[in-house]
């Protein structure tokens, strides 16, 4: 019965965070239009939206740990699911994403992902999409933020193996800025797929940072030794053993 009861609960909290989503997305639009700050906004208030209304309709909480940075850097995290997403957002001044080009045309969504500078690629060609991500990532220089990337390249589920893609040392080396590693342990919570919300304290962990100018495979290395490390460690934490992997 408390199971069904916190399915129901989840399902609710799942409907309503969408439905904000649409009307933030309208009441910010005209300022989002003309200003970046305006789309940063809506997205900063959405993810404050998110997380309160978390805590009090489904009982997760989320904790933040560590020193996000407030100057221009790369954030190299952990993916489990959606909220990791939204945390790392929401706690960054100006974070971005590497998205795909397919969102862009998507309404609302895309324009503002264009407005915060998320910097679109065509996933389908992975040599071609590496290259222009640098490209445009280089270019967008003069506009200051956190580009936030996940260098396994896609949501990894707790207990599962992935490697990490070395796109993202190619954009540490063409970057030339500081990274700031994420270990997360929010899919324990919040997983991949389904429509459950377990109550508990999910924890994003801001890890110290790498400073620029490493040959990418000595990054490549770092990053996923302290990412996975520290990652495990918070799933451990939370009570995480390899066994209970569905």
């Amino acid at each position: 019965m408390g199971h069904a009861f916190q399915w129901l609960r989840s399902l609710i909290f799942n409907i309503q965070i969408y439905v904000m989503m649409l009307i933030l997305a309208i009441l910010y639009f005209p300022w989002a239009l003309f200003s970046r700050d305006g789309a940063l906004a809506a997205c900063h208030a959405w993810c404050r939206w998110v997380i309160w209304t978390m805590w009090w309709m489904v009982g997760l909480k989320v904790e933040v740990r560590g020193e996000p940075p407030e100057g221009p850097a790369l954030v190299a995290a952990k993916h489990q699911s959606f909220l990791d997403i939204i945390v790392i957002f929401g706690t960054v001044p100006m974070g971005r994403f590497i998205m795909k080009r397919e969102l862009l045309f998507a309404p609302l969504l895309g324009q503002y992902g264009w407005r915060i500078g998320c910097v679109p690629v065509n996933r389908g060609k992975r040599g071609k999409a590496i290259g222009q991500m640098v490209a445009d990532v280089t270019r967008g220089l003069r506009r200051p933020g956190q580009l936030i990337i996940y260098p396994q390249g896609t949501r990894v589920a707790p207990g599962v193996e992935r490697p990490y893609k070395i796109g993202a040392g190619i954009l540490y080396e063409a970057l030339g800025q500081d990274c700031y590693p994420v270990a997360t342990n929010v899919g324990l919570f919040w997983p991949k797929r389904g429509v459950l919300r377990k109550p508990g304290t999910a924890v994003v962990e801001f890890l110290p940072k790498i400073p620029a100018g490493l040959p990418k495979e000595e990054f490549m290395q770092i990053i996923g030794g302290q990412v996975e490390g520290r990652s495990n460690a918070l799933m451990a934490e939370a009570g995480f053993r390899t066994e209970d992997r569905s």
